[in-house]
């Protein structure tokens, strides 16, 4: 279908998955895991995140052996955005010199009248490869129903000797769009933001935006205290927060002075 404490991602929206998260810890600038340590890492690469955001970069979920502290934290499915109807799949990559096993031992959907059970382009359980391999969760809509569904990942990770990744199983709740969409005949005249009208017509929005007629931004992680997502991965804060988020508030100091003759 998953960077500091201040992490600076079209998931998950969708892993999303997904997929700054907790506002930091999870985005890297390595161009190539394998140059790192040889312990197992797991990450989306930039070209998927750009699907989420709109915004080119890599992230992590585990880098080196170490599982990114946002995953950990316990509201970070709450940050994520809704994963969009126009995304059906999050791709992963993952790699492990050292002998990982892994199970993805939970793989289901809250609403299956809106949405399936995901699934994956591999097997749910097998050995991480020791080379950089990239493997994809399907997110399927049912195709006649819209709705936002709820489905779960669950992970387990185990090293040569049985003994689990410190901060395994990994438990993602996150959410997927689905849409019943039919023929526009003025679709040509209502894409917005450089969306294209397809053969079906049918809107295709360009990465970073999603809804009917593309005209809904996205922004990995959400706008928080109420912003705004006004462009992609560009949240508008209310007054008194501020940050790419709006994740900080803003301190409003008085100071008064008095003298006398």
């Amino acid at each position: 279908m998953w960077p500091s404490a201040s992490f600076a991602a079209r998931v998950c929206a969708g892993v999303a998955l997904a997929m700054s998260l907790t506002l930091g810890a999870g985005r890297r600038d390595y161009k190539d895991p394998d140059r790192q340590n040889s312990d197992i890492s797991l990450w989306i690469d930039e070209r998927q995140v750009r699907m989420f955001s709109g915004i080119s970069m890599q992230v992590f979920a585990i880098l080196n052996g170490n599982i990114s502290p946002y995953i950990l934290e316990p509201n970070f499915s709450h940050k994520l955005p809704v994963i969009p109807s126009e995304v059906g799949y999050v791709n992963f990559t993952w790699r492990s010199k050292k002998r990982y096993f892994y199970n993805f031992d939970t793989l289901t959907s809250s609403d299956p009248k809106v949405l399936k059970p995901p699934f994956l382009s591999i097997k749910t359980q097998g050995r991480v490869p020791k080379t950089s391999k990239e493997f994809s969760i399907f997110l399927p809509c049912m195709g006649n129903v819209s709705g936002v569904a709820t489905f779960e990942i669950g992970l387990v990770l185990k090293n040569g000797r049985g003994i689990p990744l410190k901060g395994t199983p990994l438990r993602l709740n996150l959410k997927k769009e689905c849409a019943q969409r039919g023929p526009d005949p003025e679709c040509d005249k209502k894409c917005a933001n450089q969306g294209w009208c397809n053969s079906d017509k049918i809107c295709q929005c360009p990465d970073g935006y999603m809804g009917q007629h593309c005209r809904t931004a996205l922004c990995y992680p959400q706008c928080m205290n109420g912003g705004n997502c006004t462009a992609p991965g560009v949240c508008s804060c209310p007054p008194g927060y501020q940050g790419r988020h709006c994740e900080g508030g803003m301190f409003n100091v008085k100071v008064n002075f008095s003298y006398q003759k």
